[in-house]
């Protein structure tokens, strides 16, 4: 099933599933259709409420697809729907780095970076990776707590940091949990996640670079408004055979930048979970990323953002996340 949060014309945010076929895809306002039913509606008043309800929040949901999709003063286009992030405001979010081609190309555009700074573009050329991955990646998944207050949905436009000279994009994809815990085991761990969408970690590159010498992790370079761009769907589990083989491609205003799929994590979702869990208790809602596929930022590919270009990041079964990226101090 795919979920979404939306807006209606009063800006009310509403949560609702994607229903009718793929050439008349409606959204079908979930609260609504259980008013009609005769159901209660508590589940439906946040999409962190319907992860709250639990299996019974989503066995109501998919009765009422099943029973009130047809009821078109329930639902609209698809087309016509200001979508939002799925959870607006996540209980927390966590980014991880687990694809090794990403691990170990990033630094060799950082290095890029710093040739060109220093005017040798001899040596920004002549820049080499590693030979593989840095143990500590392999040993444990890594990640960073990102700014949960900066997230927005697909056609969002994303305000380029008035700091910043490089701003990119990452093609990423991520769970959101439906259950909480405490040292969770790695083969109970899959029953934790909830859905799946997708999540662009927009970056201002130049801002990274100077801040990581500082080894804390990435601040101001992932840390500004509208930078965690999530959607347009939450797909529940069950919706996704494997997520681990899924094809994923990024376009920038319709070129094809990356093409490839979410296959090669050193660390799965499950690990993640297990991980992160130890003597710590994780919340129902919290976003794990899953850091940016091989390939999938123009750091890798030596390419960078203009002001006025559109991203769209599309993963198999999740939808596609469209985000223009826009200068207010040019």
């Amino acid at each position: 099933m795919k979920l979404v949060t939306f807006a209606d014309t009063q800006g009310r945010q509403l949560v609702g599933a994607v229903v009718g076929t793929a050439s008349a895809e409606r959204v079908l306002d979930l609260a609504a259709a259980a008013r009609r039913s005769g159901e209660p509606d508590q589940a439906f008043g946040s999409m962190l409420a319907l992860i709250d309800a639990g299996s019974a929040g989503l066995d109501l949901a998919r009765r009422l697809v099943e029973a009130r999709s047809g009821d078109e003063d329930l639902s609209q286009p698809l087309a016509a729907t200001r979508l939002l992030a799925p959870i607006p405001v996540p209980p927390q979010m966590r980014d991880f780095s687990v694809f090794p081609g990403h691990i170990i190309q990033a630094p060799v555009g950082m290095r890029r970076i710093v040739a060109r700074m220093q005017g040798d573009e001899a040596a920004a050329a002549a820049v080499k990776p590693d030979a593989d991955v840095p143990q500590v990646y392999r040993d444990r998944p890594i990640y960073y707590i990102t700014n949960r207050f900066s997230v927005v949905g697909t056609g969002t436009e994303v305000v380029w940091p008035s700091y910043s000279k490089l701003m990119d994009f990452e093609l990423e994809f991520g769970i959101v949990l439906g259950r909480g815990g405490t040292d969770i085991a790695r083969d109970k761990a899959k029953d934790h996640i909830f859905g799946y969408t997708i999540f662009n970690d927009f970056s201002a590159r130049d801002a990274q670079l100077a801040e990581m010498q500082g080894m804390l992790g990435p601040t101001k370079g992932k840390s500004f408004d509208a930078g965690n761009a999530m959607g347009p769907y939450l797909v529940t589990a069950d919706a996704v055979k494997d997520p681990y083989a899924l094809k994923a491609v990024a376009r920038i205003n319709g070129e094809t930048w990356t093409d490839t799929t979410t296959a090669g994590m050193l660390h799965s979702f499950e690990d993640m979970i297990a991980y992160v869990s130890r003597s710590e208790t994780l919340h129902a809602g919290e976003f794990f990323g899953s850091g940016t596929v091989g390939g999938g930022c123009g750091l890798e590919l030596d390419r960078f953002l203009k002001a006025g270009d559109v991203v769209e990041l599309t993963v198999e079964g999740l939808g596609t996340l469209t985000n223009r990226v826009v200068r207010k101090d040019a």
